[in-house]
């Protein structure tokens, strides 16, 4: 049996940063999405999306692993913006949407994966969520980077840290702020949390 993929091992540039603000650039990388909006520690919208995203992620690596093509599930990530983004950075969590969203390796084929969602949407008892799910290409390009450790809460110094950093590189922010979730919140103390954050740039 060959070995299992580790993407985080696999990808290290897309999984690794440090707390001091770094460019990167970020290739094509086939993820599930689920799309929505409002507060995530509030909103049924977001439980029904890290509900299915990870059912779904599972059910394709259990598929996988029984061909013999195993791999680790990868961290959540989220793509944030509001149409203020002033009031995103500021914390109004209800103006918010997003996608959620989990990484798979370029070894496991589309079509697997559109026949497993089609499978659980057929079923006796469809997962929440099963139709809301998709899976895409998604290429970050150009980005600056910073990894931020404590309570999701406490962010926003961070990230005018990383969009001060950005400013002095004399380049400009574009797309959608990006968070890459290395801890397991229901596992990890709440000041121990690691957590990348990236934001697309581009020429000013």
């Amino acid at each position: 049996m060959a070995d299992k993929i580790d993407l985080k091992r696999a990808r290290k540039h897309h999984y690794s940063a440090t707390q001091e603000p770094a460019l990167v650039d970020i290739g094509d990388v086939a993820f599930l999405m689920v799309d929505g909006a409002g507060d995530p520690n509030t909103s049924d919208d977001y439980a029904e999306a890290l509900g299915v995203l990870f059912k779904v992620a599972y059910t394709v690596k259990f598929r996988e692993k029984a061909a013999g093509r195993d791999f680790v599930v990868a961290p959540l990530e989220g793509l944030w913006w509001a149409p203020d983004m002033d009031a995103f950075i500021a914390g109004d969590k209800d103006a918010w949407e997003w996608t959620a969203m989990i990484a798979l390796p370029d070894s496991v084929p589309e079509a697997v994966v559109e026949g497993l969602v089609g499978a659980l949407a057929a079923g006796e008892e469809p997962p929440p969520g099963i139709d809301r799910i998709r899976l895409e290409r998604f290429a970050e390009g150009e980005a600056a980077q910073i990894l931020h450790l404590g309570p999701y809460a406490d962010e926003e110094p961070t990230i005018r840290r990383l969009h001060d950093f950005i400013d002095a590189e004399g380049l400009a922010r574009r797309g959608r702020h990006h968070e890459i979730y290395l801890s397991d919140p229901r596992r990890t103390a709440p000041e121990r949390l690691r957590t990348i954050i990236r934001q697309p740039v581009g020429p000013a």
